[in-house]
């Protein structure tokens, strides 16, 4: 239910993306609360990867940034429920993303339930679980020191939870994190009202006793509590949680376009009602100078502002541990965040043509299934690639190319021959080689038996050819300079 909370950030980006009413700015920025979760690689005024980067948290909790419990009333109203049902997972992440140059500005979303490797160790599970790994065993290590004050067990806790979670999305995306915004509940409510409402528009007529939504079909106007329901419905949609996130990117970009109009701006109750709601609901990264980003954003206008959502594969992916997830491939999400940075203007280059006859690829067996590195091999050695012999190796999960240096171009190669496995980096691999480890996951060639049917792992399951990606539509895209119509 936090996913909606996220939106509170948004508006304060939008607003001080304006450049407006600098003394209102003041009074936001000596209100917000902050935590120490950026190291010293971010918070630069022009990043040298080209971009600022700015993860936005949405957490689900039933105090404000200043730690004080919500009313009663607004619980109810919010339909909040027990805090210890949902816990402190991140249910959504949004990374936003704004070029040196002045060029577009991207707010890029996370599936709640994306099935990626989570920093510190802890293996591959649903992204939103990151934070609460890294908390709990802050908590847990907290005590066997001897710490009894339950206010630094949660402020030092929520802290290395942050911190694994921005290594978390680091990692999987390839960037550097320049700046944290986490959100809670009362935020996104506040703020809707304090500007008098959204438009959205619905392609049909919705009800889910879940959310609370209960909408007709076409263009509407909503704040405070049909605001949450609308952003917090996945139940009885198409495409469960991937339709939420697109009911939240147009709700953000509506949200943008009520922020810069000036019936929000020019009144100086929407303004203050606006500030003081902010003030309650976000925490920032103690290093953000927020007034020197707004400098870079003053140019901020609703055809400069776009959203995407991350690549994904199959939305029902079982996983050993965690039930039903959304299947990500980590190497497209890194591709997809490298072409956001990528000039537009510059001359496109092909790769050099790798001979695979240059290649010694070794398989290793990590499925469980038995003779499969075998075959995986000698499809390889079909497509020109040097045996290098297979060998068992321990389980994993996930399907990985490693390389030796200078090896990455014929990693990239192993890689597209197998269906585009993810590929890193390993001193250990000689140069010339690249060492395949064939995980749980694979379902590439040499998974065909001579009947042509998938094999059977020893868990029992079919490996399944990759899905078609669920995020691709056809609609245009979502900006804050229209109202777009969604399910």
């Amino acid at each position: 239910m936090a996913g909606r909370s996220v939106l509170a950030l948004f508006s304060a980006i939008v607003l001080l993306g304006t450049g407006y009413a600098w003394a209102n700015f003041q009074s936001l920025t000596s209100g917000l609360t902050t935590t120490d979760v950026i190291g010293d690689q971010g918070g630069g005024e022009k990043p040298a990867d080209g971009s600022v980067d700015i993860l936005m948290v949405g957490m689900d909790s039933r105090t404000d940034a200043k730690g004080n419990p919500l009313p009663e009333e607004i619980l109810r109203e919010l339909q909040a429920g027990d805090e210890s049902a949902g816990g402190l997972n991140t249910d959504t992440l949004i990374l936003m993303h704004v070029p040196n140059d002045g060029g577009k500005a991207v707010a890029v979303s996370f599936p709640r339930d994306a099935y990626v490797t989570i920093a510190g160790g802890y293996g591959r599970h649903k992204i939103n679980s990151a934070y609460g790994y890294g908390k709990n065993d802050a908590i847990a290590e907290l005590e066997r020191k001897g710490v009894t004050n339950p206010q630094e067990i949660e402020a030092q806790s929520r802290q290395r939870g942050a911190r694994n979670l921005i290594e978390t999305v680091e990692g999987l995306t390839g960037v550097t994190v320049d700046h944290y915004a986490e959100i809670n509940l009362v935020g996104f409510y506040e703020i809707t009202k304090a500007v008098g409402g959204v438009d959205v528009c619905l392609n049909q007529a919705t009800r889910d006793e879940f959310s609370g939504a209960d909408f007709a079909a076409g263009q509407q106007k909503i704040q405070g509590r049909d605001a949450l329901a609308f952003v917090r419905q996945r139940h009885g949609l198409l495409r469960g949680d991937l339709d939420r996130i697109v009911r939240q990117q147009v709700f953000m970009a509506g949200l943008a376009k009520q922020i810069l109009s000036a019936g929000t701006l020019s009144d100086p109750g929407k303004l203050s009602s606006l500030i003081d709601a902010l003030t309650k609901s976000i925490v920032l990264d103690q290093g953000w100078d927020v007034l020197r980003f707004a400098s870079q954003m003053k140019d901020l206008t609703g055809g400069n502002l776009k959203f995407e959502t991350i690549p994904t594969g199959n939305p029902e992916l079982n996983t050993p541990e965690d039930g039903m997830a959304v299947e990500v491939n980590e190497r497209e999400v890194r591709k997809f965040f490298k072409n956001l940075s990528a000039d537009p203007n510059a001359p496109t280059t092909a790769a050099p043509a790798i001979d695979n006859s240059t290649v010694t690829v070794e398989v290793r067996n990590a499925s469980g299934v038995p003779g499969l590195a075998g075959r995986v091999l000698q499809a390889l050695v079909t497509k020109g690639f040097v045996d290098g012999g297979t060998a068992n190796s321990t389980p994993l999960a996930t399907s990985v190319v490693r390389y030796g240096v200078d090896g990455e171009a014929g990693a990239e190669a192993v890689s597209e021959a197998l269906g585009g496995l993810e590929i890193e980096q390993d001193d250990n691999v000689p140069a010339g080689h690249a060492r395949v480890f064939v995980g749980g996951d694979y379902s590439g060639p040499g998974t065909q038996n001579l009947a042509g049917e998938p094999l059977v792992g020893l868990d029992g399951a079919r490996r399944q050819p990759q899905q078609p990606d669920p995020t691709t539509t056809t609609g245009p895209p979502i900006t804050a300079d229209g109202v777009r119509c969604v399910n």
